[in-house]
């Protein structure tokens, strides 16, 4: 008879079969030994493929779930029997590297979740603890850490730290992360609840009644105060709960404390939701009831912070009054209740001096008045406020005093907003938005006084405010964030109220002045092409119609520029250097936006002029030839024809 010789693979294949086959007749005893055998050669171990160690990982696994689950007193077989057969499960899966297969973690994940429901039936605790120690770090990082499967792991595991009779903060952390990974349901909140107060009923663990209820109770109140708005609907049964517990507590001052503790947190969250969403009116009301006598006895609630945080709400709600009355209730000793009292008193005043000039028997000495006390006080925001009023009383026509008078207040003014500005609470927003207003006003008034040949009236003024706007931009580029359309409209006026000065002055325009034009010119309209360019990169829409207008500044800019460069009756060293790259700079701007509205025939126009414009325009050369290349609707015969142009212009001698 011929032998037959089987390769490690072969026999550990066929005794695969065996161990199957073995168990479901019921041979257990063979099955167990044939299991044993195989585990137990680890050299012939070694020779097996990743997936057939793999394959009997998975069979001795099922083995060991399904003497779990039937456990047979006929047989022998007892909980105690599973882990065994899970442990070789497990040994065998262990070696096997996770990137060997798709389901190798899944499998060692599985294993330890039967190994721990395994220990925990055979009454082996500190081991049950062990694995699921060892487990739950993984299931909480994967990203179906809330799932049902998991979440029974986690009871699983208060229920051993429970019969191990384990410390009040080993059970609290099982609690905390039961709830920090639980749906905040009506069938969750039941279970839970019903849980710790069954343990108290049933007098089970005694030791669990005094504080750790109460943390628990806590712990998932906060979390359906912190989580979305539907959750909050399970704060009543939460209190409730914990009511029911304080009731039951031998210690009355405890009991207390915990519900006192417990409705301030309510109190404070509450509060502090309807503050975020400017529900001023809900929100005070909130702080207020803080502001009790119950919270004020036990010192859980700081009383004179609950009463600013309403005075606060009020003062958004612009109730300077309410404020006022809420903010007296504080007692006098804390810089903070001083602070927000100041902040009242400012906001008054400023209402007041909007209400005075409203009245009818209004007297413009009334601001006068207003304006030196608030001065004297360096009240600066109150000082602002009177001084645009002041402003408003002027009735502007062709009088040049009226002129003089108010551009001398847009100084004050503007003044004082640069000043406010570099304080650490300023409202920048509001601040910046107001400064340009101002500015925009002394342009419309020296364009007037332009008109009239009468710039030379407040010439001091125009010459000053325009050094301020450009100063001003140039400051936002580094500190404003998101202000780009207001900076780059600071350059225009501060270009616009120069230009005024150098027409109205007799002599030439000096290299500085010229400079500063052309400077201001070039910072404009760069931060609008800065400002698109984000637009466009961040959301891919493009706005033809915006894209146009600046397309048109970009030319107006150009055009402005090259006059200046050709009326310079001397150029300073290097000074018209650097004006020429200014001036090839905003061609390829002007190319790139030409690009986007595919006007093709206007970028060979453009070619032209950087061609004639010398020896500087080489970088330009390289830019445009770059954005083409690169633009896939370009006309391919425009595209070469361009590109070879550019080339034979660079490739040309001198």
């Amino acid at each position: 008879m011929e032998a037959v010789c089987y390769s490690p693979f072969t026999r550990r294949s066929r005794d695969n079969t065996l161990i199957s086959q073995a168990w479901k007749e019921g041979n257990y005893t063979v099955a167990e030994f044939m299991s044993k055998k195989i585990t137990g050669d680890h050299q012939r171990l070694a020779l097996l493929p990743p997936h057939v160690r793999e394959l009997l990982a998975y069979k001795l696994h099922h083995i060991g779930k399904s003497l779990l689950k039937e456990p047979n007193a006929q047989d022998g077989t007892k909980p105690a029997d599973a882990v065994e057969w899970l442990q070789m499960a497990f040994s065998m899966a262990d070696q096997l590297d996770d990137t060997t297969g798709s389901g190798v973690a899944e499998l060692k994940i599985s294993l330890l979740r039967t190994m721990a429901r395994a220990y925990f039936v055979s009454e082996s605790y500190d081991r049950a603890e062990a694995v699921l120690n060892e487990l739950l770090p993984t299931i909480d990082a994967s990203a179906d850490h809330a799932s049902s499967e998991y979440q029974e792991l986690r009871w699983l595991r208060l229920a051993v730290l429970k019969r191990r009779k384990a410390g009040d903060p080993a059970l609290l952390d099982a609690f905390k992360s039961i709830i920090d990974h639980m749906e905040l349901t009506e069938p969750n909140i039941t279970e839970l609840v019903f849980d710790f107060h069954a343990d108290i009923t049933l007098g089970a663990h005694a030791h669990i009644f005094s504080a750790l209820v109460t943390n628990v109770n806590l712990h998932c109140l906060s979390r359906a105060l912190r989580h979305r708005e539907s959750e909050t609907d399970h704060v009543d049964r939460l209190v409730l709960s914990l009511i029911f517990h304080c009731s039951k507590d031998d210690d009355h001052a405890r009991a207390m404390k915990s519900l006192e503790s417990t409705f301030a947190s309510l109190i404070w969250q509450y509060g502090g939701r309807h503050y975020k969403a400017k529900r001023w009116s809900e929100a005070a009301e909130w702080y207020l009831a803080g502001s009790h006598q119950l919270f004020r006895n036990h010192g859980l609630l700081s009383s004179s912070k609950c009463l600013r945080k309403a005075a606060l709400c009020y003062i958004e709600k612009r109730e300077y009054a309410h404020a006022s009355t809420i903010i007296r209730r504080c007692p006098t000793n804390e810089a903070t209740t001083h602070y927000i009292i100041f902040l009242t008193a400012v906001h008054q005043a400023i209402r007041a001096i909007s209400d005075m000039q409203k009245a009818p028997d209004f007297d413009r000495k009334m601001l006068l008045l207003a304006t030196q006390i608030s001065h004297q006080s360096e009240m600066r925001t109150l000082l602002l406020s009177v001084l645009e009023g002041l402003l408003k009383t002027l009735k502007m026509g062709s009088s040049g005093d009226v002129v003089a008078q108010a551009m001398t207040l847009i100084r004050c003014i503007v003044k004082l907003i640069l000043q406010l500005l570099v304080e650490p609470a300023a409202n920048k927003p509001i601040l910046i938005d107001t400064v340009v207003n101002h500015y925009r006003t002394a342009r419309i008034l020296t364009a007037a006084a332009s008109e009239q040949r009468a710039v030379s009236l407040i010439f001091k003024d125009v010459s000053w405010l325009w050094r301020t706007a450009y100063n001003c931009a140039v400051q936002g580029c580094s500190d404003w964030e998101n202000a780009g359309e207001q900076i780059s409209e600071l350059f225009d006026i501060s270009r616009q109220l120069l230009e005024a000065c150098c027409n109205a002055s007799p002599v030439d325009v000096d290299s500085e002045s010229r400079l500063h034009l052309v400077n201001a010119s070039f910072a404009a309209v760069s931060g609008r092409v800065f400002s698109v360019r984000e637009i466009v990169s961040s959301t891919g829409a493009v706005d033809a119609e915006r894209l146009r207008v600046i397309t048109t500044d970009i030319k107006t800019a150009k055009n402005r520029i090259t006059d200046i460069l050709n009326n310079a009756k001397a150029l300073d060293e290097g000074e018209g250097d650097r004006i020429q790259y200014f001036l090839h700079t905003l061609r390829v701007f002007e190319t790139e936006f030409l690009v986007h509205l595919k006007e093709w025939n206007q970028i060979s126009q453009i070619v032209q002029e950087i061609v004639k414009s010398g020896l500087l325009a080489v970088d330009t050369y390289e830019a445009i030839a770059d954005i083409l290349w690169v633009d896939k609707d370009c006309p391919v015969n425009g595209k070469y024809a361009t590109l070879s142009f550019l080339m034979s212009t660079v490739m040309a001698p001198n």
